[in-house]
């Protein structure tokens, strides 16, 4: 599966559920966070696209997203990657 695809698809389930993707740089990781009751994922820009996406996943996979329609490849990598 490509990564830009898998990006794209984060995207898109992040408009449905109201989450704001922002991207920085800096000596960060990055992750999942909520501030004065909007909800956001930081990324940091500098890190590979892969390393991006396993935050991500790991970010959606810490919400309940059980009745929500999610892509099969996108759900099972979000499976994947956030039980490490």
């Amino acid at each position: 599966m490509k990564q830009d695809y898998l990006y794209d698809e984060f995207e898109k389930l992040a408009d449905k559920l109201n989450i704001t993707i922002l991207q920085g740089k800096g000596d960060f990781e990055g992750g999942f966070c909520t501030l004065k009751g909007v909800q956001f994922v930081v990324l940091n820009k500098s890190r590979p696209l892969e390393q991006r996406l396993r935050v991500l996943a790991i970010s959606f996979g810490d919400l309940d997203l059980e009745e929500q329609y999610i892509l099969p490849v996108l759900r099972k990598f979000i499976n994947i990657n956030s039980k490490n």
